[in-house]
């Protein structure tokens, strides 16, 4: 264990695991240390990959001496567990590279010096070749690929072998083979410059033919030598000469003379400066030299993508590594002596190097970013946010997109550290962004807009959180301190355009800014609770936004319309109360009376609006409706729909009528000071509602609405009041009524008589069947209360004094048995003389 403890701790053992997955990119799997174990014999040995960070077993596979296993750029190993399993090691020194190599070759039997320990699926060719006649034309020799010397005289039978080879996968892997092992790439590109210098045209489209089908063997190693710093520009040159067109291309010409390395910074990693010249011109090959491959043939170049995509992670990670340069970089951008056009060419750097880092794996993209993030990369672009120039502006929020996409928690915890620092709200972040909204010169708002997707991904509480980092910040930090310190800028324009009860600027630019700005309060509704109420109350925020309905412009009034249509779908009472009391829903049918018999989209917009609350049943909404603007709509009969929430009103009054009508019992006197029990049957409420019914008299809505929203008296069903537990059993309780739509149930304050007595000889002892609601609706359940106690009372005061009969009911088990007895029933009453 000692042994194996220390094999671990090399550097140079130190490697990365990668998968390749069904989108042919590579995945990193982790980074540990890899070991080799035995049993004693070479038929047991096992690769085993154990996690730098918890010591986790990442790999374990055992080397079969079947597989096979290729060595790559010199510090890579690839092979294949399955026809769908790939995976490679990636090793931080060659020297680990090389040892893990010369073990696997030596339980597979293999010099350590090939690049591949098996030449290609056997089985799977001798498949193939049973399938064919061994006689004629199509018989395949099973012999090796043998190249002829690499003479101009023998290139057309170079071509053809070439040709032919890459036909099938055995022959694929000997030809490759054979590349490799006679150094085949550099005497063929002597050749070319031969046929080049001799204008021998058919030498060159025979080279041009061979370059080509050996990128298309898709092997890495060849693509090192082909990619190399000497060979790269004559393979280049080599695939200018296509036989199949007339026009002879200009690549060399435009990577030497056209194309300019400028170097920012000065970069004193040579290996660096390698890898990107490696990697644009292998870009260039890939994207514009080589033909785009068809459907057929989209993984034909794997392995080209691969060499691609490791370059990549090279040039992020080791400029990720260099602090010093990361930190001249971003002095240098807020520097005031560097000029507008040196400026531009270092946020154009960050740009690419930002968009390099988009190959890396997540848990590695994100701490790329929050490598930037130490080293000044916010504060950086804001100051930069602050220059007049236009374009220097738009490539910091294209910068500042990448690092929210990828990393928005370390952008939050920048912010609400600022927030923490900084005593000026204009020189936050957030609030910088904000400003660049409202001050976009572009006629179209486009930067404007993408500002608008940032600050979403920003306030989105789901993005709040990063499990990654030790320093959390929980979810309503920075949606309290968006409210408290960015809200009003946001909807400032909105209040100044909406102050004098119509839109005071009606021009295109203006109403594309206020759409914006509706669309991330829209977006505020949907993903906050408690705060935006807040600010809907005190702000009268929904009145400002039907406001904009009166505009000129049809998609700024539909974009009010959506806020609305939002909070309507959230069946959210307290803004369904805000709505009804404050006659919101004038402002909409303004705008369908003026907009007329027109069939256009307001019109449907506004309909599909009244349609949703009918079907879906909104009462507070229903009786607003019906009470208020029915008279202005009653005319409209080409849709059913006013009608409808008309005669759904009617139901629910009339369902409120017949309980309230249970309120009074003719041909019989009331009685004050009964304590009834009824009991509890199948549609007793359950635990949640008799806990609501349980509070406090005074709620916090009903403390936090104003007067606009306080209950007017003899409104039915519109307001509720809730009473206190000392007060329940003064409540006798009627049998509950449910509606179809939602279990509202109803507990009347009237007394029952246990004796029928004669009718009462002034109107003062008659009960009323009027009942006053109060309190605010809760979960679509009501308590409806008679207040007329004093008549009660009044009448109670005037029976004689007699006995008074309590009924006690039994239990449902018992009720069941003895429902119908009438000696059972005697048996239950109680008598007892009233104090």
């Amino acid at each position: 264990m000692a042994a194996e403890s220390q094999q671990v701790g090399t550097t140079r053992r130190r490697v990365k695991l990668y998968t390749l997955n069904e989108e042919r990119q590579w995945d990193d799997r982790g980074t540990g240390h890899v070991y080799s174990t035995d049993n004693g014999s070479l038929e047991g040995v096992t690769l085993i990959v154990k996690s730098e960070s918890d010591m986790s077993i990442l790999l374990e596979s055992k080397i079969q001496t079947d597989t096979a296993y290729q060595k790559q750029q010199e510090t890579l190993i690839v092979w294949a567990e399955t026809d769908s399993h790939n995976l490679a090691l990636s090793f931080q020194e060659k020297a680990g590279c090389d040892e893990i190599w010369e073990k696997i070759c030596q339980v597979q039997g293999k010099d350590p010096s090939v690049e591949s320990t098996q030449e290609g699926d056997e089985s799977e060719d001798e498949r193939y070749e049973e399938s064919i006649s061994d006689t004629g034309p199509g018989a395949i020799s099973t012999s090796p690929v043998l190249l002829p010397p690499c003479e101009v005289s023998k290139l057309p039978q170079i071509a053809e072998i070439v040709q032919m080879a890459i036909t099938t996968p055995v022959k694929r892997e000997q030809l490759a083979l054979e590349v490799e092992n006679e150094g085949y790439i550099p005497k063929l590109l002597e050749v070319f410059r031969m046929c080049e210098d001799l204008e021998n045209k058919e030498g060159l489209h025979k080279v041009h033919d061979i370059i080509r089908n050996l990128i298309l063997l898709n092997r890495t190693p060849l693509y090192e030598v082909m990619f190399s710093e000497d060979n790269i520009m004559d393979v280049v040159g080599a695939l200018e000469y296509d036989s199949n067109t007339d026009q002879h291309m200009q690549h060399r010409e435009f990577l030497k003379d056209r194309v300019q390395f400028r170097q920012v910074l000065p970069m004193t990693n040579t290996d660096l400066l390698n890898k990107i010249h490696q990697t644009y011109r292998v870009q260039y090959v890939h994207d514009v030299v080589m033909p785009t491959p068809s459907v057929f043939d989209e993984n034909v170049l794997t392995a080209l993508n691969s060499f691609l995509f490791f370059n990549k992670v090279d040039i992020v990670t080791m400029l990720q590594d260099d602090d010093n340069f990361l930190q001249m970089l971003f002095s240098q951008l807020v520097e005031e002596s560097t000029d507008d056009s040196r400026r531009l060419e270092l946020l154009l750097f960050l740009k690419e190097l930002c968009s390099f880092a988009q190959t890396l794996q997540p848990v590695n993209r994100e701490m790329f970013f929050r490598t930037l993030s130490n080293v000044g990369f916010l504060s950086s672009l804001e100051v930069i946010l602050g220059f007049e120039k236009e374009q220097l502006r738009q490539i910091s929020i294209d910068i500042l997109a990448l690092a929210v996409e990828y990393c928005a928690s370390a952008i939050v915890e920048y912010i609400l550290k600022e927030g923490q620092q900084k005593s000026e709200d204009d020189e936050m972040l957030i609030n910088i962004l904000i400003e660049q909204i409202i001050h976009d010169t572009d006629s179209e708002l486009g930067l404007a807009a993408q500002i608008t997707g940032i600050l979403k991904m920003l306030i989105d509480p789901d993005n709040a959180i990063d499990s990654t980092s030790s320093s959390k910040c929980e979810k309503n930090d920075l949606i309290k301190f968006f409210y408290k310190h960015s809200m009003h800028n946001l909807t400032a324009p909105l209040y100044a355009n909406t102050a004098d009860g119509k839109p005071s600027r009606d021009d295109y630019k203006t109403a594309m800014l206020l759409s914006l700005i509706l669309d991330l309060i829209t977006f505020c509704l949907e993903r906050h609770s408690f705060h935006i109420k807040n600010y809907v109350l005190n702000k009268d925020l929904f009145t400002r936004v039907l406001i904009l309905m009166k505009s000129k412009h049809s998609f700024l009034a539909l974009t009010a319309l959506r806020l609305i249509r939002k909070v309507v779908a959230l069946k959210d009472e307290f803004y369904l109360m805000c709505i009804a009391r404050t006659n919101h829903l004038k402002f909409v049918v303004d705008a369908f009376l003026l907009n007329g018999p027109r069939y256009n989209l307001l019109n449907s917009a506004i309909i599909e609006l009244f349609e949703f609350i009918r079907v879906d049943g909104i009462k507070t909404l229903v009786t607003n409706i019906a009470e208020v603007h029915w008279p202005r709509l009653e005319h409209v009969k080409y849709v059913t729909t006013f009608r409808l929430i008309r005669d759904q009103y009617e139901q629910h009054k009339q369902l409120s009528d017949d309980c309230t009508s249970v309120t009074a019992t003719p041909g019989s006197a009331p009685l004050d000071g009964v304590r009834q029990r009824f009991r509890r049957d199948d549609r007793s409420p359950d635990v949640d509602e008799e806990m609501w019914f349980e509070q406090d008299d005074e709620s916090d809505l009903a403390t936090a609405v104003p007067e606009l929203l306080r209950p007017e008296p003899n409104r039915i069903e519109q307001n509720f009041t809730k009473k206190s537990v000392n007060d329940v059993e003064d409540i006798v309780t009627a049998p509950r009524i449910f509606s179809r739509n939602s279990p509202i149930q109803i507990h009347l304050r009237t007394p029952l008589p246990l004796t029928p007595s004669p009718p009462p000889s002034s109107p003062n002892s008659s009960p009323s069947t009027q009942a006053d609601v109060k309190g605010p609706i809760k979960n679509g359940q009501s308590e409806v209360v008679s207040e007329n106690t004093t008549e009660a009372q009044t009448s109670s005061s005037t029976c004689p004094q007699s006995v008074i009969g309590l009924v006690d009911y039994p239990s449902d088990e018992d009720d069941d048995d003895d429902n119908n007895s009438d000696e059972t029933q005697s048996k239950r009453i109680r008598l007892e003389n009233p104090s």
